[in-house]
């Protein structure tokens, strides 16, 4: 697994539980921000051929 692979799937791993704690404490703008970001780092993992196995929230 290459440098690129390895810090796209660890930032997705970062925001899928920012967004859990998100959505735990019921701040439903920061559940907007982590939820856009996590659309966009799937987005790019698609356009770069990167598989996500991780469970999405």
């Amino acid at each position: 697994m290459d440098a690129f692979t390895a810090g796209l799937l660890q930032r997705i791993r970062a925001t899928e539980s920012d967004l859990t704690r998100a959505r735990e404490t019921g701040d439903d703008f920061l559940v907007d921000v982590e939820q856009s970001e996590l659309d966009d780092l799937h987005r790019l993992a698609a356009e770069h051929g990167v598989e996500v196995t991780a469970t999405r929230v």
